[in-house]
């Protein structure tokens, strides 16, 4: 194998596989264990979102600091933090909780940030979209088996095992990430030279300047709150369903996701275009699988599930089609910054769906809040339209 499946890249993948398996289990036990001791939706979303939302705050500082002392040095040290979090885990409460998720968000900021500028940095740019794709698809695999194992932890009520697995995952991401190699592409132009250096605030001020960044990172905050509201409220949403089951939706969600990016990887745009058809779609595919969700209560467990399918393959497509379509429009000199601050808000987008949402589930009804997200998709279908396909800013036909 060769190019984005050769042995090394391989090695980054399963990296991301047993960093994120700590989560899967984490966004079942969490929202339940914080129903269980009497918090609110309101609490929960609060505890839930504060990982994202630290996550984004720290991302595009991740992304400066990696461009200058180079993703394995900074991936190590983060490991070391991540399994301090996972710890605090086993013997803290909903306020250990909270400290646990943010020092998580910091973690992952800069693991996200070493993870795929150092694929981007080693790949061609005929293979930067299945790299991309590879990281995202194995960040999700955990979600297949991770919800059901951690209900089969909670319903045998057995927290001791809940430490063993944390403790277990901790040990064995830090292990294999301490040996994982990053080799930059020869064939890539340099980045900054020290004299050319952009301010972080300058690059900040691209989010709304840069019409790329601005409509990419519109679309990632508004489809990620959805996605941050089925993560946090699922679990507690599929009791008010007959016959509903969290592990099987959450199950079918991340299970999409995989297959979806593995069949679907080869057709995610690599060309620098925007394909203003194929994003509306996944727009309308999200917007749909909130519908089903929102409609469960009463049409029971089969647009419940149908919701899960058509929302992992929404999922599958958009992060590696709109992160693809950026590294090509974006300059060159700030590129990893500004692509740092689009995955923030990608992080903010999941941290709302659990602050912002919680709160209108606690005024109206888990249903009624997957609604405002269909609606939110719906909408979102308009603004991904594009008059022109563009190649970093050129029309063609």
């Amino acid at each position: 194998m060769s190019g984005a499946m050769s042995w090394p890249f391989l090695r980054l993948y399963i990296l991301v596989l047993l960093y994120f398996s700590a989560n899967a289990i984490l966004n079942v036990i969490i929202p339940l264990q914080g129903e269980f001791l009497g918090a609110s939706s309101t609490t929960i979303g609060l505890i839930m979102g504060a990982y994202m939302f630290t996550t984004m705050f720290f991302r595009p500082w991740a992304g400066k600091i990696i461009q200058k002392h180079g993703p394995i040095k900074i991936l190590r040290l983060i490991l070391i933090i991540n399994g301090l979090a996972l710890v605090l885990y086993t013997f803290t409460g909903l306020g250990g909780y909270l400290l646990a998720r943010i020092l998580q968000g910091v973690s992952t900021a800069f693991f996200s940030m070493a993870l795929q500028i150092g694929i981007i940095d080693a790949l061609p740019e005929k293979d930067r979209s299945q790299g991309i794709s590879y990281y995202s698809l194995f960040s999700y695999i955990p979600g297949i088996v991770g919800p059901v194992l951690a209900l089969g932890i909670w319903q045998a009520g057995g927290m001791d095992y809940f430490t063993v697995v944390l403790i277990g995952i901790a040990i064995c991401t830090g292990v294999f990430g301490y040996s994982a190699k990053i080799e930059k592409n020869t064939d890539q132009p340099e980045g900054n030279a020290p004299d050319q250096s952009v301010s972080m605030w300058e690059s900040f001020g691209q989010l709304v300047k840069n019409s790329h960044l601005f409509r990419c990172s519109v679309l990632m905050l508004s489809a990620s709150i959805v996605f941050g509201a089925v993560t946090t409220f699922i679990p507690l949403y599929a009791s008010q369903i007959p016959s509903g089951n969290a592990g099987i939706y959450l199950m079918l969600q991340a299970g999409t996701v995989v297959l979806a990016r593995i069949v679907l990887r080869k057709r995610i745009p690599s060309d620098g275009r925007w394909h203003a058809t194929f994003i509306m779609g996944t727009m309308f595919l999200l917007a749909l699988a909130a519908l089903c969700v929102s409609m469960s209560t009463t049409g029971g467990v089969v647009p419940f599930y149908v919701g899960a399918i058509l929302m992992g393959i929404a999922q599958a497509i958009l992060y590696p089609t709109l992160t693809t379509y950026l590294s090509f429009v974006l300059p060159q000199l700030n590129r990893n910054v500004l692509i740092g601050l689009f995955i923030a808000t990608a992080d903010l987008g999941i941290s709302l769906g659990g602050v912002i949402m919680g709160p209108l589930a606690d005024l109206f009804s888990y249903s009624m809040m997957y609604m405002i997200c269909a609606i939110l998709g719906a909408v979102m279908i308009v603004f991904a339209y594009e008059r022109r396909n563009t190649v970093t800013g050129t029309s063609v036909s």
